[in-house]
């Protein structure tokens, strides 16, 4: 992989306020999200012990498509990610419009979902009030933050990711503890449960593994707002998505040394059995409280990330041009926020979001795969500015590993994602046929 220099700032409607160490802990945060709290136990269901292999792969897998955006977002530095990038690749705006969409519908469920975890068990432990009006009133929060500006939302993260990495080193300092004195057990890191195959378990395993990983996509949607993108940005997104990988290798390795896979499967709080285990004198009220920190963080980067998406396809021509209006001090998008947020809202009416956000995954699968192939489809495309370039085999391989994660994805998961692409395709149609309406009336 080559790096250019710097590439000079075009004109935007959105202030660059994003340095480079903002933007790592922007995506660092998004992709420590709060599933890792709760992902080694279903990952010991799989592979036992070997909790390590599928988190490598998985990082391996992740690390194919970061290179395509990478790529991408230093060749076209603007809001809207993915759907930009699909509208500049294939001639047919229906693609770009439905790449756009499927992030947008990525956005706005786990936002939802995000707020209704907030409200739930986590919340309730310190404040007992009604999950639903607490999850509204979380999301109208996150929207004037959201609002305010990207640097305030951002230096925001900043706190929110530090204390969400911390709880992550307490569980490896506090098993290190344990080894010293002589506890745990080393050899449990290799163990694979009984009668299955190695490789096809850890295949399995990185499939769970890989959604740990999503989020690094949604800093492609605040490039526009990111200093010196060109310089900037690889580094960030590629030394995040390491350090993110390293962390979880280091959390996966302390749970099987803490204890064995079978009461890691079987705990709803894996990790606070981990550090219960080692004798850590860490207060359980303590674990609760860093897992609210990294929900309330991931619902603030998925609804920049979401709203930003919304404004650049309104800048695009792909959605109302009223959905690219800023705050004039300020230059937030302020109407994609408020309409994002709307739809967050209402959505968390729906309560249980389970199989709904797992077709978000299986539509996020589908824009990697657009942007992978992008990244060889506008390779003809010259730029002023130098940018990143990817080896060509690595959007080979990326379209190749997100074929391979579709297929292991459940039929009712293909039904709601298809749902999904008929509501963005009756979207897309409504939009033409009003255009074609004001052309013709004008």
């Amino acid at each position: 992989m080559t790096a250019g220099t710097d590439s000079k700032d075009s004109d935007t409607k959105l202030k660059r306020r994003i340095t480079g160490p903002l933007l790592f802990l922007f995506i660092l945060g998004d992709v420590l999200g709060a599933g890792i709290y709760a992902l080694m136990g279903v990952l010991a269901g799989e592979v036992g012990g070997a909790l390590w292999a599928p988190l490598a792969l998985a990082l391996l897998l992740a690390l194919l498509t970061a290179g395509s955006y990478a790529e991408l977002v230093t060749k076209y530095p603007r809001a809207g990610g993915a759907a930009v990038f699909a509208q500049r690749a294939y001639k047919p705006p229906v693609i770009s419009f439905l790449v756009g969409f499927c992030m947008l519908s990525a956005g706005v469920v786990s936002a939802a979902g995000l707020a209704l975890a907030f409200a739930g068990e986590y919340l309730q432990a310190f404040l007992a009030v009604p999950p639903i009006p607490a999850a509204m009133v979380f999301l109208l929060l996150v929207a004037a933050l959201n609002a305010r500006g990207i640097s305030e939302s951002l230096k925001g993260n900043v706190v929110m990711t530090v204390i969400e990495v911390s709880g992550l080193v307490i569980v490896v300092v506090a098993v290190a503890a344990m080894l010293g004195g002589g506890g745990g057990d080393v050899s449990r890191v290799t163990e694979f449960p009984a009668g299955v195959s190695p490789g096809l378990a850890v295949l399995g395993g990185a499939i769970i593994a890989y959604y740990s990983f999503v989020g690094f996509e949604t800093s492609a949607n605040v490039a526009e707002e990111v200093q010196n993108p060109s310089r900037v940005y690889p580094k960030a997104l590629l030394g995040a998505l390491i350090t993110a990988g390293v962390v979880y290798l280091l959390v996966g390795l302390a749970s099987a040394i803490a204890l064995p896979a079978d009461e890691l499967t079987e705990s709803s709080g894996p990790l606070l059995a981990v550090v219960a285990a080692t004798g850590f004198p860490v207060p359980s009220w303590l674990f609760g409280l860093i897992a609210l920190i990294a929900v309330a963080n991931g619902a603030l980067l998925t609804m920049i990330m979401t709203s930003r998406v919304t404004f650049g396809m309104a800048e695009q021509g792909l959605l109302p041009a009223v959905l690219g209006r800023v705050l004039p001090q300020r230059r937030t998008p302020w109407v994609a926020i408020v309409a994002t947020t709307v739809v967050a809202m209402l959505l968390t009416l729906v309560g249980d979001l389970e199989t709904l956000a797992s077709a978000v995954v299986l539509l996020l699968l589908f824009v990697f795969i657009s942007t992978n192939v992008a990244v060889l489809v506008l390779r003809k495309d010259e730029v002023e500015h130098e940018h990143f370039r990817v080896w060509t085999f690595v959007p080979v391989l990326g379209v190749l590993s997100c074929v391979l994660l579709l297929t292991q994805q459940e039929p009712i998961v293909w039904a709601f994602g298809g749902g999904f692409v008929v509501l963005g395709c009756i979207l897309y149609a409504i939009r033409r046929f009003t255009a074609s309406r004001s052309s013709a009336s004008s």
